[in-house]
């Protein structure tokens, strides 16, 4: 099925109008069949992407890969980061058309020669004080804050839509070390997490983990127990704001 006839699709009862990529999305369609067995999620922020993807039964880990995007216009380019399913896509730039038709997102690119075309639904794009594409920089041990500047090995949490995926990766090595991700909220110096996938541990999902935030300076301070039950305080530097030096 072509890009133009599936659009045409999509534009029985309205027309297609522009909107921002910015927020939380599901995609619906590939090619024209719905995804039945699993559910990718992805999120766009700061000129950044992540999705995650897990099995609709038992929601066992399926996939992960995110890296920085370029949008103008109908042209859009992804640059990977990660990707758990095809290292060879990792530190290339692949290009895309995109449109946008009765509110869903239409991407249209190659699949090893072969044309794919996704359509992707918005869950959200509500906004509050910790959305933005974070990089981890910092952690008390012993009473003592050690901070670190990310390179190539980091570890990026990115919150958007009220949608939040962290990524632990090598992008010189190619080497990924872990993800999890699903909804979050951030309201009056309280963060809450609530695990819908995790590539280390699928018995996690289904866990809300809760934890003080402060956003001081620009940067996230994040306390409180990991999901071992250890105490931690960690310091988030915005991502573009760490990378630029």
């Amino acid at each position: 099925m072509t890009r133009l006839l599936l659009i045409a699709l999509f534009m029985i009862s309205g027309l297609a109008y522009g909107q921002d990529l910015e927020g939380a999305w599901r995609l619906t369609h590939v090619n024209g069949q719905d995804m039945p067995q699993h559910e990718f999620v992805k999120i766009y922020q700061d000129g950044y992407f992540a999705f995650g993807a897990k099995e609709k039964e038992g929601d066992k880990f399926h996939s992960a890969g995110g890296g920085e995007f370029e949008l103008d216009g109908s042209s859009y380019s992804e640059t990977f980061d990660f990707h758990t399913d095809n290292e060879g896509l990792i530190g290339t730039s692949n290009s895309h058309q995109v449109d946008w038709v009765e509110g869903k997102l239409v991407i249209t690119g190659q699949d090893d020669g072969r044309e794919r075309i996704e359509i992707w639904e918005k869950i959200s794009d509500d906004r509050d004080d910790l959305t933005g594409n974070w990089v981890f920089t910092g952690r008390q041990n012993n009473g003592e804050m050690s901070r670190s500047t990310p390179g190539a090995r980091r570890t990026v949490k990115i919150l958007g839509g009220g949608r939040f995926q962290w990524i632990a990766f090598n992008s010189e090595t190619k080497q990924f070390m872990g993800t999890g991700g699903g909804t979050y909220s951030a309201e009056n110096g309280k963060y809450t997490e609530n695990i819908e996938f995790f590539s280390r541990d699928d018995s996690r999902v289904g866990a809300s983990l809760e934890f003080d935030y402060e956003v001081k300076d620009g940067e996230w301070h994040h306390s409180g127990k990991s999901s071992k039950g250890d105490p931690i305080y960690e310091i988030w530097s915005p991502y573009k704001e760490a990378y630029k030096k």
